[in-house]
């Protein structure tokens, strides 16, 4: 039976291995709607949720091409068509003075596509996390803390059987998180 008052459960455990080895477990156990919190990186954790790669780096890639096609299109309109004027016998359409802009557009439209798109597909900015009241979880997820947070919508969640779960683990502390 499904509480929509609850968010889900957040366990704590000790350390980076114990993390790694938890969300591993609830992988294998079929669930699917669940996060690690870590105060760094941990090295092999995508592997261990099982989670997909990125579709940021095709994001950059694809505005990274569109900002090379509009850098060599709107230098060869403005050569050519625009703005054609010979000087000193030069050809309208001098690609290799195109480089240096054609090279700045790709970056520039690189880099405003990874910080759009990385927002984007973090769902950000988010101003408010069920999480966040939890004050064990506050004073400790960037400093200290290694959780694991369950949410109420996986469709495996059972308040008791996920509870028992993560207590046959021997985790630190777990709390109930409310919406």
């Amino acid at each position: 039976m499904k509480n929509k008052n609850i968010f889900g459960i957040l366990a704590e455990v000790k350390n980076p291995k114990q993390l790694m080895d938890l969300a591993r477990k609830l992988k294998n156990c079929g669930y699917r709607h669940y996060d690690a919190h870590s105060p760094f990186p941990i090295h092999g954790m995508d592997k261990a949720m099982g989670l997909k790669d990125s579709k940021l780096g095709w994001i950059v890639f694809t505005f990274g091409i569109l900002g090379m096609l509009t850098g060599i299109g709107l230098q060869s309109w403005a050569s050519t068509k625009g703005y054609a004027f010979t000087v000193s016998g030069k050809p309208f359409l001098s690609i290799e003075a195109f480089i240096p802009v054609t090279f700045e557009l790709t970056i520039l439209f690189s880099a405003f596509s990874t910080v759009f798109g990385m927002l984007f597909l973090n769902r950000l900015p988010k101003l408010y996390h069920p999480l966040f009241t939890s004050k064990n979880f506050v004073e400790k997820a960037s400093c200290s803390g290694f959780f694991v947070s369950i949410s109420a919508k996986d469709s495996q969640f059972d308040l008791k059987e996920t509870t028992s779960l993560l207590h046959d683990f021997k985790v630190e502390n777990i709390e109930v998180v409310k919406n």
